[in-house]
């Protein structure tokens, strides 16, 4: 496969300070950098986060803007988030990116879903979207208030009539999965575009009910990833690899892939392990 010069210079490895620590959450901190190699970057695309003698890591970007200032929200869940939640303003990481495609900005009535970290491109295209969205409406979930992302930042896009939050365990909004009020949001409103991001089960979920209601989606999902350049192959589904394909995928494309989609993914062995 021969990468284009795009590929090339987004690929090479560049270190970088971090400039800011924010935190959002028990579990989720906001970090920010800045490589004016994202400039242009879009809603959707990814970066590769490299913490110094641990890991490198795929991260969802949450904001640019035209200085270059890069934020990713990143929740502690494995040796390298709980390494970089360690760290501090001036220490020094290395970033590849930015990656993949990203969503299509349409016009009129926008539904946006989000669970969990799937907050993350969801809040940066929403930012991207308030002047073109007629109506701008989420559905939005966590397991408890207080993991809830971004409330503050979605009521500056958008009334909070238009916000409808979710827990599991009731803390804050109704209490159930962010799909149990998807069906009658969609059954009362008119949409032209629904765009989700969160756990691939949530997402199978919106499919299948914006399949049902003849309305177009996009979702961006999460594979394991290494080279982000379509090489390595540990980001499969189906026909594609969701690195260079992806991550920001269609309805018809996910039609290509429903054996697979929210049922499976490869693990770190590279065998095929449930969701």
């Amino acid at each position: 496969m021969k990468l284009s010069a795009y590929h090339i210079a987004a690929n090479k490895l560049r270190t970088t300070h971090i400039q800011n620590i924010k935190t959002e959450s028990p579990n989720v901190k906001t970090f920010t950098f800045q490589d004016k190699t994202f400039i242009n970057a879009e809603p959707g695309q990814f970066l590769m986060l490299w913490i110094p003698h641990v890991d490198e890591i795929p991260l969802s970007i949450l904001d640019v803007d035209l200085d270059g200032l890069v934020s990713v929200a990143v929740k502690k869940v494995g040796d390298a988030t709980e390494a970089l939640h360690r760290m501090r303003v001036g220490d020094v990481v290395g970033v590849r990116g930015p990656f993949g495609n990203s969503f299509t900005l349409k016009k009129g009535n926008i539904l946006m879903v989000g669970g969990g970290t799937g907050m993350v491109p969801l809040l940066f295209l929403a930012k991207k979207m308030q002047r073109k969205a007629l109506e701008l409406v989420f559905v939005l979930g966590a397991k408890a208030k207080e993991e809830l992302l971004f409330l503050d930042a979605l009521d500056k896009i958008c009334s909070r009539r238009n916000i409808v939050a979710t827990t599991e365990d009731g803390s804050y909004g109704m209490k159930c999965l962010a799909t149990a009020p998807l069906e009658s949001v969609l059954a009362e409103e008119e949409f032209d575009m629904v765009y989700a991001c969160g756990p691939e089960q949530m997402l199978r979920k919106a499919y299948e009910l914006t399949e049902n209601h003849g309305l177009p989606l996009e979702v961006s999902l999460e594979r394991l990833m290494r080279c982000a350049i379509g090489l390595c192959g540990t980001c499969v589904l189906g026909k594609y690899r969701v690195c260079r394909d992806g991550p920001v995928f269609t309805s018809k494309q996910l039609r290509e892939v429903e054996t697979e989609f929210g049922n499976s993914k490869l693990g770190f062995d590279g065998k095929r392990i449930p969701l």
